[in-house]
């Protein structure tokens, strides 16, 4: 019988926590699903649980870590000081603390975080991405000639679509220059524009370091958008339920693809995990042309783990209960071996 492991949950928090903060009404929040099943699910599996919440304070984790002596951390903090570019940070400091933890190392997260810096690592090695341009605050604002709308302008280290609405497609000069300043002004951050690629929307899930597992691939169809209209995954088609309705979005198992073109898909984001130093478990996106091109839209480390969220869901079809596979990310958090 595998030991019973002790584990630390790790949350982030919008505010400054204590140590021993009850977190009975955070973990009730309609935005703490993913902290409220996998503790659920550790809880069933019979591991001895803790959990604690971060604001900007790392030295609460040496503490509660001196105290409770756990075997692993399970890591879903994501954000520090409200920040999301710190999440390497955090796992610098696990990995420093010789700390074992689960999802992604930091340099992994570095290179996703910098979607200009994925697509160049890609390009390189000849997987298909957006023609894309970065630029940064402070910087004109020009569009590159070769850059040919449709032109879809985005953060470039935001996640979970933040900054991405219709407004994101642009078809002239004026459209593409409003936008960016926008991003730059009401985000903090510097842009990626890349070419709008018409097609289907897939989320590939994998979960390993060495050896990979990917999972049925998952689609976002856009049932009653009007043919002519673009189809993007904004913030508002993830997250807005009522809108979702509106426009007939939905996320499902990908229907109607190739077997043959599946093994390509599966080798082609395995290819792209390795790639980029991926390592613990990640989702791949991707847009798959009218004629079976496929292009690399972005990498997720550590995406969402709620048992009725893209990850689980496809973990789930390919025959892993919800307990089995934080079960498996849980141990594969314990045997890997962080440089």
């Amino acid at each position: 019988m595998p030991k019973k492991l002790k584990i630390l949950g790790l949350f982030d928090a919008m505010e400054p926590a204590k140590i021993d903060e009850d977190l009975t009404l955070l973990l009730q929040g309609k935005d703490r699903n993913t902290e409220r099943d996998v503790l659920g699910a550790l809880v069933k599996l019979g591991y001895t649980t803790e959990h604690l919440t971060i604001f900007d304070n790392l030295d609460l984790v040496r503490q509660k870590v001196e105290a409770f002596q756990p075997d692993l951390i399970f890591n879903l903090a994501d954000q520090f000081r409200n920040n999301r570019a710190f999440d390497q940070n955090i796992v610098s400091f696990l990995a420093l603390q010789d700390l074992k933890f689960t999802g992604c190392g930091s340099t992994g997260l570095t290179l996703c975080k910098c979607k200009g810096i994925s697509k160049k690592i890609l390009d390189y090695h000849r997987i298909h991405v957006p023609d894309f341009v970065i630029i940064p605050r402070g910087k004109r604002i020009a569009r590159p000639k070769r850059l040919k709308f449709p032109i879809v302008v985005k953060p470039l280290k935001e996640e979970a679509s933040l900054g991405i609405s219709q407004a994101s497609f642009v078809e002239t000069d004026d459209q593409f220059n409003d936008r960016v300043q926008f991003i730059h002004q009401s985000y903090d951050n510097d842009v990626i524009a890349e070419e709008y690629i018409e097609g289907r929307e897939l989320y590939v899930s994998i979960l390993g370091n060495q050896r990979l597992q990917v999972f049925p691939i998952r689609e976002l169809v856009f049932k009653q958008v009007p043919p002519d209209e673009p189809k993007m995954a904004t913030y508002k088609a993830k997250w807005d339920e009522e809108y979702r309705k509106r426009w007939g979005l939905e996320n499902q198992f990908a229907e109607d693809l190739d077997p043959a073109l599946v093994t390509n898909i599966q080798d082609k984001c395995k290819e792209i995990y390795r790639l980029l130093t991926i390592d613990g478990y990640a989702r791949i996106d991707l847009r798959l042309t009218p004629d079976n091109k496929l292009y690399f839209i972005e990498a997720n480390p550590n995406p969402i783990l709620a048992d009725d969220e893209d990850f689980a869901l496809a973990a789930g079809k390919a025959g892993l209960s919800y307990p089995q596979l934080i079960e498996r990310i849980a141990r594969q958090g314990v045997k890997t071996v962080r440089d």
